[in-house]
């Protein structure tokens, strides 16, 4: 059996294939599993009842929850949990000398 090259991940996946913004990007998905989670918690009947909700089209809300993201601002989706009922709170603290600095969203 051949062997295989195997490389720790760094943690954010967009990072682990190269793309140029990937803390954004890591951070955009993370809004994005809030949101689904707190349309899930909402108990929508439809995508149409989530798009007014949001103040986007269904057809918007469809490509959202499939992890179609990058034509909105972090604001943007920020706005999406807040219209959702969700508070959305920012924290900037010194990080460790041993770690990398990093972006984290943490959905309760």
């Amino acid at each position: 059996m051949a062997k295989r090259d195997v490389t720790e991940s760094s943690g954010n996946v967009y990072a682990d294939l190269g793309y140029a913004a990937a803390d954004q990007m890591a951070v955009k998905a993370d809004l994005v599993m809030a949101i689904t989670k707190a349309i899930d918690a909402r108990g929508f009947r439809t995508q149409a009842e989530v798009a007014k909700c949001l103040g986007i089209d269904q057809p918007k809300v469809s490509r959202l929850i499939r992890g179609h993201f990058r034509e909105y601002s972090v604001e943007r989706l920020m706005s999406f949990l807040v219209r959702l009922g969700h508070d959305v709170e920012i924290k900037v603290r010194r990080r460790p000398r041993t770690k990398r600095a990093q972006i984290h969203v943490v959905a309760a």
